[in-house]
This record gives C-alpha cells, sequence and structure tokens, in this order.
C-alpha cells in the first residue's frame, strides 16, 4: 500500500469518527466569538457602586472595642462598607471569618436571606424582582465560589442568578441563562461534560491528537488530489 492510499484510508476514517467533536469544537468556536465576554459575565448588569468613605474615627473605635471584646488574634482584618454601614472582616488561618457591624460590634455573619436580597439588590442594575433564594452548601459547575452561600435567582428573561457568600457578604458570582449556555459548550469544546473544567483529560488528549493526523493525512493527499503527481508522472514518462 502506497502512502497515499494509507493517508486516504486513514483521513476518510478518523473524519467519521471525528465528526461529532469536530462539529463540537467549530459550533462551540463560533458561539463563543460571538457572545460579548462582559454580558457571558453579566457585568452590564451590574450597577455602578459608588465610593462609600468611612470615618477614621469609626473604624479605629470600632476595632478598639472589638478589641476589648477579646476577639483573639487575627491574621487579616478587612474594613469596608456593607449596605451602608461599617464592617470589619476578621480572619484568622483555616477558621472561618467573622463579620462585625462596627457601630454595634455585633457578629453579623452568616449573612441573612434577607440581607443576602439586599446585597443583589444593590449589585443589579434594573428592575430588581426576586424569584426564589436558596441556600448553597457545596460547589456545582454552576458555582464553584465560597461556601456556604446564597443564590438570589431573578425573575425576567435573562435567568440571572446572584450568588452572595455568607461568610462574608461579598457577591461571589452572577449566572444567566447565556453564561449557562457558554458553560455547556465550554463542556462540548473541552469534552468534559460532567465538570466543565477538565481540559488536561485523555478523552481530550486523544481527540486532538487525531485530528492532528487527521490534518497530516489531509495534507499528504494535496498532491494527489490536485492531480500534481499525475502530472509528475506524466512529465517523467515524457
Amino acid at each position: 500500500m502506497s502512502i497515499t492510499s494509507l493517508a486516504g484510508t486513514v483521513h476518510k476514517w478518523l473524519a467519521l469518527v471525528l465528526l461529532l467533536p469536530i462539529l463540537f469544537w467549530f459550533g462551540s468556536g463560533l458561539f463563543f466569538a460571538l457572545s460579548p465576554i462582559e454580558q457571558v459575565r453579566s457585568e452590564h448588569l451590574m450597577a455602578r457602586q459608588p465610593v462609600q468613605s468611612m470615618a477614621v474615627a469609626t473604624a479605629a473605635s470600632g476595632l478598639k472595642r472589638l478589641a476589648d471584646r477579646g476577639i483573639g488574634s487575627a491574621d487579616r482584618i478587612e474594613l469596608r462598607m456593607l449596605l451602608g454601614k461599617p464592617v470589619a472582616l476578621v480572619s484568622h488561618g483555616k477558621d472561618r471569618p467573622k463579620l462585625f457591624d462596627l457601630t454595634s460590634v455585633v457578629q453579623i455573619n452568616p449573612v441573612s436571606s434577607a440581607t443576602a436580597t439586599a446585597i443583589a439588590r444593590q449589585d443589579y442594575r434594573g428592575a430588581f424582582a426576586v424569584d426564589r433564594v436558596v441556600a448553597i452548601t457545596q460547589n456545582s459547575p454552576e458555582y464553584r465560589g465560597a461556601l456556604p452561600a446564597w443564590e438570589v435567582r431573578l425573575k425576567g428573561d435573562t435567568g440571572l442568578s446572584i450568588y452572595v457568600a455568607a461568610d462574608t457578604g461579598l457577591v461571589t458570582a452572577r449566572r444567566s441563562d447565556l453564561w449557562r449556555a457558554y458553560d455547556f459548550l465550554w463542556g462540548l469544546h473541552i469534552l468534559d461534560i460532567k465538570e466543565h473544567e477538565n481540559f488536561n483529560s485523555w478523552l481530550l488528549v486523544l481527540a486532538v491528537g487525531s485530528s492532528l493526523i487527521l490534518l497530516v493525512s489531509g495534507i499528504v493527499l494535496i498532491p494527489e488530489r490536485l492531480g500534481w503527481i499525475a502530472r509528475w508522472r506524466r512529465t517523467k514518462r515524457a
């Protein structure tokens, strides 16, 4: 069997086997190219947050009162505003962080569903209507952020869910129907339907390696398909 015949056989069968993966790659790639990443991340639905300042005296007084209460050692203390109130997030090692209201020096985490809804409302730009609020205790392909968390699902055509970390009161993710479609197609693109994140799987390596062989065999066939070999043979006989 000549090299050209072997290349033709390999090319034909690999093309049949790789039909679906190649369809997934090109179809999903086209979707990625046509989808603005800002819309996939729902950045166009985020409200612009005004800069909120915290009085130095308020911060100093609150921290002193926390120290007087004996909150223990801390690796990090983050001061910020939460729903218009000065708060301190105290972290120590691998322990769950503690969130304190600096005015009342009361621990306010884990935040309630009502507080999470208020945080989501502040984060969202547009008419705000809640469909449901769900407690999240384990990660999933849709959400891999800090746990525990609250999913605030909004009514509307976008199917938007805003995730709020219960320990910090921070918005950790925004997931819309566009994001879900993008993520599903990403799973097809990397051939990881379950977790949508492993692009080092043996299945993907096998598919890409086979596609490379398909490409090389196609290149080998070009001279024959274009008649170059036949013309070369006629010229040689002449």
